[in-house]
């Protein structure tokens, strides 16, 4: 029972502080809950304020979007109205085209109309006079042949037969006025190229002859040249094949030989016994054997070098041996490998002019005297023997025609031929060219401006052109027109008869006024 009561007292006492712990919690939450909905409030007012100034933020956007889409629809439909207005107004000026060529065509199918019939009114009238010409024709034709005694067909026929001998007279003379003139333009044109390939080409005037001066530095030396009784000299003479003079001219020994080569195989030889001091026969034989190997050598050199730099190919070694060997050949005193290759340059210009092949024109100008430096002394002509030279070593055959034919001794068969013949006079009769050629030209020259100052009113003479042209000056006071062609007539006719020279001479007679003042 006791137990029961103390139950019961803690029961009570358990709910009593349960419920004065109930009343405190329930203070202490209502308090929290009045804090928290207070801090609710504040931030929902916050969030309601920062929502509602995102929304007008929103709206102000939205409105500007709006304004500037009312904008740019305002702005196309004002470029619609615009351009509808531009259509509308072209129309309407095409509306008012049109009407005004509708009432143009409505206007000018009138006056078709009446042109139509102006022109079939004058069609007629044209028909009516046909008829009637016709008809006088036929009555005049009758007349004519009652008159002549002739059909019509006999009379045109005689009249065919009249104008075709006319017409072939005056054709004929129009054939030959075209001759004439194309004469005239031939020879100068031909003229032209000759002076301008002579202009273009320039070469050294290389002077040779028979004979070479060793110069020696003492008389000493001219004893152990000679050697006892004669033995050095002797066996070089041997050796070589060229006359070695020894005479009283001091410090000089006289080389003598037709042959060039061997002239300076003698000389090299002679130099390097001089320099070395040591002359006996043995000696002598060794270095002249030495030296006509290193001439060889350097004509092979000077015959490669020399188609190199003429930019030709392929030539036989044999023929390219021979080009070298001309360095040591003259003609005339003049060097022969500088005048074949002035003679190649002169052809292969010429021959550019004239449309030719250069290439092969200049290989036949430096092939043209193969001939003059054979190894052995033939029978035929240089031109000849070069002709069947280039034939051996298989040259094409309008070079070996030009070889062979540049002194007329073959016929000449193409047009290579004639130009190299023409290039090789061109190049030997050229002033200074040719041994004693400069002192003659010069004398020449001189000789034909003399000849006409003797003459009574020529004031001043020139000789230009190497002597191809006279260009007199007459003073205007004392000689006419007239008078300054039998002038020059007469100039010409004086050359021919009192002077020698090359080819023609072209005297130009010159007469001039001239008026003199002086601005002050």
């Amino acid at each position: 029972m006791d137990i029961i009561i103390n139950l019961s007292v803690g029961v009570i006492a358990l709910i009593i502080g349960w419920a004065a712990t109930s009343s405190y919690w329930k203070k202490v939450i209502a308090n929290k809950s009045s804090s928290i909905i207070k801090e609710a409030d504040l931030k929902a007012e916050a969030i309601k304020n920062e929502k509602i100034l995102l929304a007008k933020e929103k709206s102000f956007q939205m409105r500007k979007e709006f304004d500037k889409q009312a904008q740019e629809r305002n702005s196309k439909i004002a470029n619609t109205e615009n351009r509808l207005k531009q259509k509308e107004s072209s129309f309407l000026q095409r509306k008012e085209d049109l009407q005004r060529k509708n009432k143009e065509l409505e206007i000018g199918k009138k006056e078709v109309e009446t042109l139509n019939s102006n022109v079939s009114k004058q069609l007629e009238l044209i028909d009516k006079k046909n008829k009637e010409l016709d008809k006088l024709l036929k009555d005049q034709i009758e007349q004519l042949q009652n008159v002549a005694a002739m059909s019509a067909e006999q009379a045109k026929a005689l009249l065919i037969d009249s104008l075709k001998a006319e017409a072939k007279t005056e054709a004929m003379s129009y054939i030959n006025d075209i001759m004439e003139d194309a004469k005239m333009t031939a020879n100068k044109e031909a003229k032209r190229i000759i002076m301008q390939t002579i202009q273009r080409v320039a070469s050294e005037n290389i002077i040779e002859n028979s004979v070479t001066v060793f110069n020696i530095d003492s008389d000493e030396i001219k004893g152990r040249i000679i050697g006892r009784e004669g033995r050095n000299i002797r066996a070089l003479e041997a050796a070589t094949g060229v006359e070695i003079i020894v005479d009283d001219t001091p410090e000089a020994i006289v080389l003598s030989a037709f042959d060039s080569v061997r002239r300076e195989i003698a000389r090299l030889a002679l130099h390097k016994l001089v320099t070395d001091g040591r002359i006996h026969p043995a000696r002598i034989e060794e270095v002249v054997k030495k030296t006509k190997k290193q001439i060889e050598e350097e004509i092979i050199e000077v015959g490669k070098r020399t188609a190199i730099d003429l930019g030709i190919h392929g030539l036989h070694p044999e023929l390219i041996r021979l080009v070298g060997k001309m360095k040591y050949r003259s003609s005339y005193g003049q060097n022969l490998l500088q005048h074949s290759r002035e003679t190649a340059n002169l052809c292969a210009i010429m021959a550019s002019e004239l449309g030719l092949n250069p290439k092969i024109a200049k290989r036949a100008g430096l092939l043209h005297d193969i001939g003059k430096v054979p190894d052995d002394e033939p029978e035929l002509s240089h031109a000849v023997f070069g002709m069947k030279l280039a034939e051996k070593y298989k040259e094409k055959p309008e070079v070996c025609n030009a070889i062979g034919s540049h002194h007329d001794e073959v016929e000449m068969t193409s047009l290579i031929a004639p130009l190299v013949q023409t290039c090789d006079a061109i190049s030997g009769a050229r002033p200074g060219a040719r041994r004693e050629v400069v002192d003659s030209y010069i004398k020449r020259l001189k000789d034909l401006e003399e000849l006409a100052l003797s003459y009574p009113g020529v004031m001043k003479t020139y000789a230009i052109q190497a002597g191809r042209e006279l260009r007199v000056i007459v003073g205007s006071d004392k000689i006419s027109d007239k008078e300054s062609d039998t002038l020059s007539y007469d100039i010409a006719k004086k050359i021919q008869t009192e002077m020698t020279y090359p080819g023609q001479i072209k005297i130009t007679v010159i007469r001039e006024t001239r008026s003199v003042n002086y601005a002050k």
